[in-house]
């Protein structure tokens, strides 16, 4: 039998750091930056999920725990069946629902408000590892929306899997633009006046 070596100890530093994944410490881009930089890869990190039938509110607090504005709605077997966003949850939807409805707020469900799986566009991971930030930011404007997903193909299951989400917020805060809770015209104003400057520089 082997006898293993002890490992040498010793002891932590005064004012150590701790190292964090990349995804929520992100560094800075700029539109010429290859897409994954600011891209959330579901490998790396867990994804947000959310059940269908959970309450819109209880919803909005998995989102402000997770630091997150979008959540993929998942059915049992593991389905991605919609998004929902912070936008979906605490915009118009509710008030439509409880005025076309008839429903009370306390009745109101993610499924209410998502965005189902057949309206959502996706990015194929192929064309996003080609891409540069600015086309990203170009594909959010075009579909007025802050976030896209991407995708790829598990060969063995033989199914489409979202692989990884691109936000807008996000990628302002790598450019650089301070964020604030903004509607998306001017969160797409403010990445384009910094991306008009970067130019002009």
């Amino acid at each position: 039998m082997v006898t293993e070596k002890k490992l040498t100890s010793s002891r932590l530093e005064s004012g150590a750091g701790y190292h964090q994944p990349a995804s929520f410490s992100p560094q800075p881009v700029t539109v010429e930056s290859p897409a994954l930089e600011v891209m959330t890869d579901l490998r790396l990190v867990p994804a947000a999920t959310i059940d269908p039938e959970t309450h819109i509110d209880v919803a909005n607090q998995a989102m402000i725990a997770r630091g997150v504005r979008s959540l993929l709605v998942v059915d049992r077997g593991a389905n991605v069946i919609g998004v929902v966003t912070a936008r979906d949850i605490l915009g118009e939807r509710p008030m439509q629902m409880v005025s076309k409805r008839g429903m009370r707020h306390d009745e109101i469900r993610v499924v209410d408000v998502m965005t189902p799986g057949s309206e959502i566009e996706v990015l194929e991971m192929g064309d996003v590892l080609r891409a540069r930030v600015g086309a990203i930011v170009e594909t959010l404007k075009r579909t007025g929306r802050q976030h896209a997903l991407v995708v790829d193909h598990d060969v063995v299951a033989n199914r489409q899997m979202v692989r990884g989400i691109f936000s807008a917020s996000q990628v302002a805060r790598q450019l650089g633009i301070p964020m604030h809770n903004t509607e998306v015209a001017r969160t797409f104003a403010e990445i384009e006046a910094a991306i008009s400057q970067d130019a002009t520089v």
